[in-house]
């Protein structure tokens, strides 16, 4: 079960683990023969007592005699590209700040006390704590006395260096720094500027027309100005935060591929490593049974051998019963949403539950729940999450079954093709669903787009 849950790259450090510790356990194709030959040789020696004292086990024993390899790993086929995944090894954003503020003019108390707000900035480049809070911080843990007047000058230093907004206690003061920047000469510079000042909270609402009637200007004018507001950026320190963070490359476990309405199911060649018990482990075994005496350290020393050649098959087993269980209910799931895959149009996603895959594969729905909680499959589609082929059912007019992934994708084209003028409430949406023979409530529309990240009507509108 631990096995089953985990995805590719989890399962390639489990094995790089376990052949760590486990020296019977070796990489590289087993020949079935061999295979079954020293699996009924070990077996019957289980209960064997009598082991000879001439024995020189050391010679087994000793790690420095045995090979490098025999500890590496590369779970991967012989088909597989080696690519390399560069990482960023860039400066953070609070050291880029930084490394500015050192050019500044600053004293020697200056600087440190902007080090200081510089470390208090949160990811998104703002300043969330009370400039009162940080002088009691300068002056308990730097034995550094400010004020909140000195604390605000060296503020507004780092508020002037790049990227523009960095420094800000809140997202108006943050699109002002950045607004301050721009040609003052032009009207729609002028008019953003007005708005963030005085109009922020209608700004932040989309209450467009209380804006124009209170400041009088024309709607070409509003939409200018909103366009210079939208270009700003509402979080500086993201910016500078992504060049210096790693790439994380989701591994898929499983490839699909269609060819004249059939589709072909494969494991990714990194689940499935070749794997074997230890030769000479083996010969270990075969050396203590043709001995004729014993002594106690010998008949330890066989209980090691057996319970590493033990666990070792025991994990290759584990590995080849997990191989067939993940293949098992791929193509459970690829049989049972197979016009889905057929043509990759997301309204002819069944309703489907675990209970219903757990059924056709014979497992239970626990098995199921570990297999496509954190398994991902190329489609020639895209990259997916097992899990979202999961969804719940939904009744239409004519009592058919439907699956609600069916009506959020419908929900969501009927949002995109909208009037963004005059968009469509969450009522009007609800009508429309009906229309088409959906029976859903408008509680039900507001929170299926909820769940699609959309806003409400309101803040959809555009000029």
């Amino acid at each position: 079960m631990k096995l089953l849950q985990l995805p590719t790259v989890s399962l390639e450090q489990r094995i790089k683990e376990e052949l760590e510790i486990n020296p019977a356990l070796d990489e590289g194709k087993e020949n079935d023969e061999d295979y079954e030959e020293q699996k009924e040789e070990y077996d019957e020696r289980e209960d064997a007592t009598d082991i000879q004292e001439d024995f020189d086990f050391s010679d087994y024993m000793d790690d420095d005699g045995t090979p490098d390899y025999k500890y590496n790993i590369s779970n991967k086929s012989k088909d597989d590209e080696d690519k390399q995944i560069p990482l960023s090894g860039g400066k953070t954003f609070h050291e880029r700040v930084e490394s500015q503020l050192s050019l500044q003019n600053l004293t020697e108390k200056e600087f440190q006390i902007g080090q200081h707000l510089i470390g208090s900035l949160d990811d998104s480049g703002y300043l969330r704590r009370e400039l009162s809070a940080i002088e009691d911080d300068l002056a308990f843990t730097q034995n550094v006395t400010t004020d909140e007047t000195e604390l605000l000058k060296v503020l507004r230093v780092i508020q002037q260096l790049d990227p523009a907004g960095v420094g800000a206690r809140d997202l108006q003061e943050c699109l002002l720094i950045q607004i301050y920047r721009k040609d003052r000469n032009k009207l729609s510079i002028v008019l953003a500027t007005h708005i963030l000042e005085e109009h922020f909270t209608e700004f932040t609402k989309k209450h467009y027309e209380k804006i124009k009637k209170q400041i009088e200007i024309t709607d070409d004018d509003l939409k200018s100005a909103i366009d210079e507001i939208l270009k700003l950026n509402p979080k500086p320190g993201n910016s500078m935060n992504e060049s210096a963070k790693s790439v994380q490359v989701v591994v898929p476990d499983f490839n699909m591929a269609i060819s004249d309405g059939e589709i072909t199911i494969t494991l990714n060649g990194r689940n499935a490593p070749e794997l074997k018990v230890s030769k000479e482990y083996k010969n270990m075994m075969q050396a203590y049974s043709e001995s004729n005496k014993t002594d106690k350290a010998q008949k330890e020393a066989l209980t090691f051998v057996k319970q590493k050649l033990d666990s070792a098959k025991w994990f290759i087993d584990a590995i080849k019963q997990r191989q067939g269980t993940l293949l098992n209910t791929m193509n459970a799931i690829a049989t049972y949403q197979k016009a889905y895959f057929l043509d990759g149009d997301e309204t002819n996603l069944k309703p489907m539950i675990l209970k219903d895959i757990a059924d056709m594969v014979h497992l239970d729905i626990s098995t199921v729940s570990r297999v496509v909680n954190s398994k991902y499959v190329t489609t020639p589609y895209g990259t997916f999450l097992l899990k979202s082929f999961f969804s719940e059912s939904l009744s239409t007019d004519s009592g058919e079954e439907v699956s609600t992934r069916e009506v959020k994708k419908i929900l969501q084209d009927l949002i995109e093709a909208e009037d963004k003028h005059k968009p469509i409430t969450d009522d009007k949406l609800s009508q429309l669903l009906r229309d088409k023979g959906y029976n859903i409530a408008r509680r039900t529309v507001a929170k299926y787009r909820e769940q699609l990240h959309i806003p409400v009507a309101r803040l959809r509108k555009e000029l």
